[in-house]
């Protein structure tokens, strides 16, 4: 019998609504001329990338875009447009995430993310009732402590190991194509909801898809 027990959700666009256009036009206003071709809904490329793989620090990305943008920038105008991305965090989907929980299945956040949103998310500001991500969550793994971006495979093999359980036992959820193909490749489970839209009923239809008895 194969059965998910397992879930692992994407952060922006699944639980957190993202607003692209809103981001791009905060980091122009800063000075970032080409900001339409730096940032990428999916996944980052250049200073955005380097520190959404940890390879910079939050203070080196204010720096370096400082010298993009060609003048002095402050970690708060920084913090500002990075969290300009967040539309909305919809109460539904907080509420999914408790129920799944109660209904004995492991919820595992997993994100290409950086020190700004996560420094948001990690706060009581998260929910608005003073609980972060961490309350909805039995792990949290964040592509800028691992050292590691989606779709590559290791961040989801990571995963896997770390948390000492099985792709067919598990499902992925996120709005990204090439992320859940790659995690399809491994043998996990997937659902790729459309950005900002309501999963909290249709993931169970993967849930029960992914779910069955071998016959004898």
């Amino acid at each position: 019998m194969i059965k998910i027990k397992n879930i692992v959700f994407d952060f922006g666009g699944v639980i957190v609504t993202l607003d692209h256009k809103q981001a791009v036009k905060k980091f122009k206003a800063l000075g970032l001329k080409d900001a339409v071709s730096q940032l990428d809904p999916y996944t980052q490329g250049g200073i955005f990338g380097d520190l959404e793989m940890g390879k910079i620090s939050a203070q080196q990305f204010v720096e370096q875009l400082s010298v993009l943008c060609g003048r002095q920038l402050s970690y708060k105008a920084c913090s500002e447009a990075w969290l300009a991305y967040r539309k909305d965090v919809p109460k539904r989907n907080l509420k999914a995430l408790l129920r799944l929980r109660e209904e004995g299945y492991r919820l595992i956040l997993l994100s290409n993310t950086n020190p700004f949103m996560m420094e948001w998310a990690e706060s009581g500001d998260f929910d608005g009732q003073g609980h972060q991500v961490g309350h909805y969550f039995d792990a949290v793994y964040a592509s800028y402590r691992e050292g590691v971006m989606k779709p590559d495979p290791m961040f989801f093999r990571r995963v896997l190991l770390q948390e000492g359980i099985l792709a067919e036992e598990t499902l992925f959820v996120d709005d990204g194509p090439r992320n859940v193909a790659a995690a399809s490749q491994l043998g996990i489970a997937t659902f790729c909801p459309v950005n900002g839209k309501d999963w909290t009923q249709e993931i169970y239809k993967y849930i029960d898809a992914n779910s069955y008895v071998f016959a004898v």
